[in-house]
């Protein structure tokens, strides 16, 4: 059972209205944030709920500072954690870069093992399967290998793959995209990552599988994704009175 603004600690209010501004782009990152004395003032509070709430974000990684350093805005709140962990282009333009494809291959195949397990397919069922290469600034950052099942995947036979958004061009053909679950692990690259990301290979990778479903549950997407670490990073948001929410980061240079 939830609690309301009003019961809870003054700390925890103090500390949502932080993140939204954060979020809303109030406090954009590498901004400094009021000094302690101007929010106790805006607050109507003392010192200790306020340096609460600054520890809270700095544990989520949105503050940094302290010790004596005026505390700035290091990250951003992913204001819509769904869209933009589904989608590379879209997660891609709200941290304001320029997203790229390359697609090696679009084909029409038997599902392998994996896949079919994931889609709940029979065997011998047909998938529709894509592999490209995803780039951000025009650097490759990693290799996509998706399998949709085929009532889904025979939309993508009418459009251009390199041109952009797989998931915004299905939406837009009225495909139920609802729910998905995320697998992430570490995985050594193949030879394929190799040559497309061009790390060498038995390089450590960033991998996040996934499977997308419908508003029933029907799983109709499997995705393994292969992420250069040392460019892209995951990062759980969770508090005691929400869902926790998973979100895609750019690493930090």
């Amino acid at each position: 059972m939830s609690s309301s603004p009003a019961s809870d600690p003054r700390h925890t209010v103090i500390a949502a209205e932080f993140r939204r501004r954060i979020a809303e782009g109030i406090w954009p990152v590498g901004a400094k944030i009021p000094s302690e004395s101007e929010l106790c003032r805006e607050f109507g509070t003392s010192r200790g709920p306020v340096r609460q709430a600054l520890q809270s974000l700095r544990v989520e990684g949105l503050v940094a500072g302290g010790q004596g350093r005026p505390p700035v805005v290091s990250g951003s709140v992913p204001s819509q954690p769904f869209e933009t962990l589904l989608s590379f282009s879209e997660w891609a333009h709200g941290i304001d870069r320029t997203p790229g494809q390359r697609t090696i291959e679009v084909s029409l195949r038997t599902a392998g093992p994996e896949a079919a397990a994931a889609l709940l397919l029979e065997n011998g069922e047909k998938v529709v399967e894509i592999l490209r290469v995803r780039s951000l600034d025009g650097a490759p950052v990693m290799v996509e290998r998706t399998s949709f099942v085929h009532d889904v995947g025979r939309h993508l036979f009418d459009f251009d793959t390199d041109s952009g958004s797989i998931f915004a061009f299905l939406k837009q053909r009225g495909v139920d995209l609802r729910g998905a679950r995320h697998t992430i692990d570490a995985i050594l690259a193949d030879t394929l990552d190799s040559e497309l990301l061009g790390c060498a290979v038995g390089a450590a990778l960033l991998r996040e599988r996934r499977v997308t479903t419908t508003r029933e549950g029907q799983p109709i997407e499997y995705s393994d994704d292969r992420y250069i670490p040392e460019l892209t990073s995951f990062t759980i948001y969770n508090t005691a009175d929400s869902r926790s929410f998973l979100a895609r980061v750019p690493s930090s240079e």
